[in-house]
C-alpha cells in the first residue's frame, strides 16, 4: 500500500502565505515526479506545480512567482510554499506522486493521490 498524507491547509487572508506538505509512505521503490493539483468548486482539477526526481519544476502560469514547490527525495516529501495568496487560489489541493512500488518483489509503476487539503483565501 502507498499513502500520500497532506497537511498545512487552512484559512488565510489575501496576501498571506501557507505551506502545504505531503509525505509518501509504503512499499515504495522510487518516486519519480511529485506535484500539487487543485480543484475549486464547480471547476475541474488543475495542475499547480510539479517537480521531478532531478528537481526540474513546472508551474501553472497563475501561480508563477508566488508559489514554490520543493521536495526531499530521501524522505519522500514534497512541499508547496504559497505566498501572496489570492481569492482565486481557494480550492482543495491534492498531492500527486508518480512512483514505483514493490509488489511481490517486482517494481510496479503507478500514479497516486492524497486525500486533499482545503485552502481558503478570504478576508
Amino acid at each position: 500500500q502507498v499513502q500520500l498524507v497532506e497537511s498545512g491547509g487552512g484559512l488565510v487572508q489575501p496576501g498571506g502565505s501557507l505551506r502545504l506538505s505531503c509525505a509518501a509512505s509504503g512499499s515504495i521503490s522510487r518516486i519519480y515526479a511529485m506535484g500539487w493539483y487543485r480543484q475549486a468548486p464547480g471547476k475541474q482539477r488543475e495542475l499547480v506545480a510539479t517537480i521531478t526526481i532531478g528537481g526540474t519544476t513546472n508551474y501553472a502560469d497563475s501561480v508563477k512567482g508566488r508559489f514554490t514547490i520543493s521536495r526531499d527525495n530521501a524522505k519522500g516529501t514534497v512541499w508547496l510554499q504559497m505566498n501572496s495568496l489570492k481569492f482565486e487560489d481557494t480550492a482543495v489541493y491534492y498531492c500527486n506522486a508518480e512512483l514505483s512500488r514493490v509488489v511481490a518483489g517486482i517494481p510496479s509503476p503507478g500514479d497516486y493521490w492524497g486525500q486533499g487539503t482545503q485552502v481558503t483565501v478570504s478576508s
